[in-house]
């Protein structure tokens, strides 16, 4: 039997537009039209002999063989990623001082940092964790060389990664009540905060009134004070422990905006370790967070439902 040899080149587009959700927004992102990409997967259905695509609706669902081969997919193509990496980072070296927030550095992040410092071994990373006000002074002071932040898009040194919804967070036990008589307790960061102002302004908007119950300097404070029922926060739902969970539209809130995420240099000229963390930043974050949504977020970072004590029903004040 002849062996088969897989093109990276759909491989990528196999992994993107799963990410993404659809063809459409795949074909956008790697810079082709819907029919190429759509050609491409025939052409390695054609090569496996073996349908990867099934009609669901209105739209398209993988297939047992398109699940098994997207698994593959992605295997092959980090291996190849760190293999080019590798090779081309045979040279680089050097300190590279990178500022990230809470919300990423023990999810999303960990994994991209591991794979930076195994193809630039030679590269000694000073990772900081904190507020993105925080990490975006001390770039401008000259204390960091990049900087992935929340917010901060208006800065002219900024690259926006994704846009995220913002979302009220409770405890997962759901035992949380208040009246409807009283101000709404918020946890949250003191000022200044893009998400405090985020949800100061959209219960202005709704008319709820609210206080600030607990006030901590670091995102385990803040999760750890949801936590024990002493308040709500917003957030975005990344790197949500499993204790906490997203509230519903039954909690009588109001919806907030999205935020963006996005990566800073200053408009300084970037060492070799910092420019090439730079691209892989890019590449891995663009489509894994541009193709969020609430199915594709972890099962501990679910959405309360049905649950009547987590009903705020500040709805109702005027």
């Amino acid at each position: 039997m002849a062996r088969i040899n897989l093109d990276l080149d759909v491989l990528r587009t196999l992994v993107t537009a799963q990410e993404l959700g659809g063809f459409n927004r795949a074909a956008d992102q790697i810079g082709r039209t819907q029919s190429a990409v759509s050609q491409q997967v025939r052409r390695l259905e054609e090569q496996l002999g073996q349908a990867l695509y099934r009609k669901n609706g209105r739209g398209l669902a993988l297939t047992e063989a398109g699940d098994v081969m997207l698994a593959y997919a992605r295997k092959i193509l980090e291996l190849n990623d760190d293999a080019v990496a590798a090779i081309r980072g045979v040279a680089v070296e050097g300190t590279l001082r990178f500022g990230l927030p809470s919300d990423l550095a023990e999810t999303y992040l960990s994994t991209t940092l591991g794979r930076f410092k195994r193809a630039h071994p030679a590269v000694l990373i000073e990772a900081v964790v904190e507020r993105n006000a925080v990490l975006l002074d001390q770039l401008d002071k000259g204390h960091l060389d990049l900087v992935l932040a929340f917010g901060g898009e208006a800065r002219n040194d900024a690259l926006r990664l994704a846009a995220l919804p913002m979302k009220w967070i409770g405890p997962a036990s759901g035992q949380i009540s208040f009246s409807a008589n009283e101000p709404l307790p918020l946890v949250m960061y003191g000022p200044p905060c893009f998400f405090r102002q985020a949800g100061i302004d959209a219960l202005g908007g709704a008319n709820i009134p609210w206080r600030t119950s607990f006030t901590s300097p670091s995102l385990h404070g803040l999760w750890a004070a949801v936590d024990a029922g002493l308040g709500v926060t917003l957030r975005t739902a990344l790197g949500l422990p499993p204790s906490l969970a997203v509230l519903d539209e039954d909690a009588g809130l109001p919806p907030a905006p999205t935020i963006a995420l996005c990566v800073h240099d200053a408009r300084r000229e970037l060492t070799p370790a910092a420019s090439r963390l730079k691209n892989i930043l890019i590449d891995s974050l663009t489509a894994t967070l541009a193709g969020i949504s609430q199915a594709e977020i972890p099962s501990h970072e679910r959405v309360l439902g049905e649950t009547p004590a987590v009903i705020l029903q500040h709805n109702q004040v005027r």
